[in-house]
């Protein structure tokens, strides 16, 4: 238990470490190329900081063969990223965080709320979905909703940057070309990848031998790690005063999140991924979906009073957060029982014994 733990841990610092590197070079290309940081965080940084549930969910799916693990990182994840915005408003001064960010943040939020609702819904409705050639019909909806997310983000931001006043370029990158930064990143890039592939098996070990279950782990452990570069890149954000770069990262990687999930019914060959799991994900996917509504309002409402040195939405994130795990792990012996049994659906006829039924006939 402590070796497999070890393990976690220093793949965990391994992703953290890259994260950060990863990050630098993607700001650099954001100068170099002269995009914006806001559309940068929303978009080219929410994107690479989100390669660990990239590649976990990928591996999860088509090496491991663990999709508890890829389906509770990803809804883990998106819990997880919008509790840092408590953390961010513990450490961003005096007024409330979300007073210092652009209300054009609303828009990724409003469309991580559709793409939450779709995956709790689809959950909930299991093998009475109906499905196509083994794939569940709402994995193309996720991906289109996310392709439409882009497409009205960047058009929206586009508008946003004609109409204010361009800034002066930096000069904090003059030592570092386009070419090195590029180079970087890919190297970086490929550093988190092979990292995050040995999280599933890891996870599922730790599953195991902990007795949590797939579900919670992936939920908790595997998302922690998953998503430690969001972390550090928010907070980095911040302490530069560049809370839009921040908000944009965390909301950006929640929508690049949950369309993985389609993604990964794509190469998952044993069935429609949301049916062969737990429904005890919908619990995360709901809370996700809630603390997002939470988040906002407080950018729309920009209220100033803060209490016991944290915003109203920052308490309500953390206890939504936190009530999230409890029933997560309330539900996990259940959750785990039921995602082992049998389902009538499935990209092939023929279905194996579970583990559980093997054992039980042996």
């Amino acid at each position: 238990m402590l070796a497999v733990a070890l393990e976690f841990a220093v793949l965990g610092a391994i992703i953290l470490v890259a994260g950060v590197r990863l990050s630098h070079y993607g700001d650099v290309i954001a100068e170099k190329s002269g995009l914006g940081r806001t559309w940068i965080g929303l978009i080219l940084i929410a994107t690479v900081t989100s390669i660990p549930e990239l590649a976990t969910g990928v591996s999860s799916v088509t090496l491991v063969g663990v999709p508890e693990i890829a389906v509770g990182d990803v809804l883990g994840s998106c819990m997880f990223n919008l509790v840092i915005i408590a953390l961010m408003d513990l450490i961003g001064g005096r007024a409330p965080i979300s007073t210092s960010a652009h209300p054009g943040q609303v828009v990724a939020g409003g469309f991580s709320i559709v793409l939450l609702v779709i995956v709790a819904l689809s959950l909930l409705g299991g093998t009475s979905l109906p499905s196509f050639a083994g794939f569940g019909l709402y994995a193309p909806v996720i991906l289109l909703v996310y392709a439409m997310a882009m497409r009205t983000i960047f058009q929206f931001e586009k508008r946003r940057i004609q109409e204010e006043e361009p800034g002066v370029p930096s000069d904090l990158y003059r030592s570092i070309t386009m070419q090195k930064a590029s180079v970087m990143f890919t190297i970086v890039a490929m550093v988190i990848v092979i990292a995050a592939s040995f999280l599933p098996r890891v996870g599922a070990r730790l599953a195991e031998l902990s007795g949590l279950g797939e579900t919670f782990v992936g939920s908790l452990f595997v998302a922690f790690s998953t998503s430690l570069p969001e972390l550090v890149v928010s907070i980095a954000a911040v302490r530069m005063g560049a809370v839009d770069l921040a908000y944009g990262n965390l909301l950006g990687s929640n929508l690049f999140n949950v369309a993985l999930i389609g993604l990964d019914d794509l190469l998952y060959v044993r069935g429609p991924i949301l049916e062969v799991v737990s429904p005890a994900h919908g619990v995360a996917a709901l809370i996700a979906a809630a603390m997002t509504a939470v988040v906002i309002i407080a950018l729309t409402v920009r209220s100033g009073r803060r209490f016991f040195f944290l915003a109203w939405e920052s308490i309500a994130l953390v206890v939504l957060y936190l009530l999230g795990v409890a029933m997560l792990y309330a539900m996990r012996m259940p959750a785990e029982r039921l995602s082992q049994a049998p389902h009538s659906v499935g990209r092939s006829s023929v279905h194996e014994p579970s583990t559980v039924s093997m054992e039980m006939s042996s």
